[in-house]
């Protein structure tokens, strides 16, 4: 009978890959803290898993009140975001997660946007909501959702939301990154600084000169 024959460097070959594809689900998130705690020290320059730990820690550092509201809307997309991450709330540090309070006048948008390190996940406090995301074959999901319903946005994609009712509307959302980051679309293309090339945008958006000034003109810093 022949015997199978397994040479070493195969055998090293198959363990790396095994190695690798196991290692791959813990990139999908923030880093696992390797202590109780580790509240952010915010003077300080970060590095790759959040801030340094602060020498001494008190209660009140694992507690936090500024998700209340209510917020103002007064602005051109009628609607605001109370942050709840480790910038403003150093308990978060290298826990990896983190919390938004988003309101909305009535009509407000939340503009199309990503966010490059999270998954966002969230539920309707009150009003009605119209959310939506894109996928990356430029597929939308959406629906309307009413108070005490939820939804979730999968990492990096594209979403929005609008409220489509008479009166305010509000949301909780969370994410799985102590720092989700944002990019919003409009504020990306034609906010930037410095800002992209004329050329770019006027052949991306099939546009003019005229149009993409106008734009820039409404999203300058």
């Amino acid at each position: 009978m022949a015997t199978l024959q397994i040479s070493s460097s195969s055998l090293f070959r198959y363990f790396f890959l095994t190695l690798c594809l196991f290692a791959i689900p813990s990139l999908s998130s923030d880093s696992d803290p390797l202590q109780d705690f580790c509240v952010g020290d915010l003077k300080a320059s970060p590095s790759i898993n959040g801030f340094p730990c602060k020498s001494s820690v008190s209660a009140s550092d694992f507690f936090f009140s500024g998700l209340g509201g209510p917020l103002n809307t007064s602005n051109a997309n009628g609607v605001s975001v109370a942050p709840a991450n480790v910038l403003t709330f150093p308990g978060l540090n290298t826990l990896g997660l983190s919390m938004n309070n988003v309101e909305f006048a009535p009509g407000g948008v939340n503009p199309p946007h990503s966010h490059p390190r999270a998954t966002e996940a969230g539920i309707v406090i009150e009003g009605s909501v119209f959310v939506g995301f894109l996928t990356t074959n430029n597929t939308l999901f959406s629906k309307v959702l009413n108070a005490g319903e939820m939804f979730v946005v999968p990492r990096g994609l594209v979403h929005f939301q609008w409220n489509v009712g008479k009166v305010k509307a509000r949301l909780i959302t969370s994410f799985n990154s102590q720092l989700p980051g944002s990019a919003v679309l409009p504020t990306t293309l034609f906010g930037s600084n410095p800002t992209i090339p004329n050329a770019v945008l006027t052949k991306t958006f099939r546009t003019d000169d005229v149009t993409v000034n106008k734009l820039k003109s409404k999203f300058a810093v």
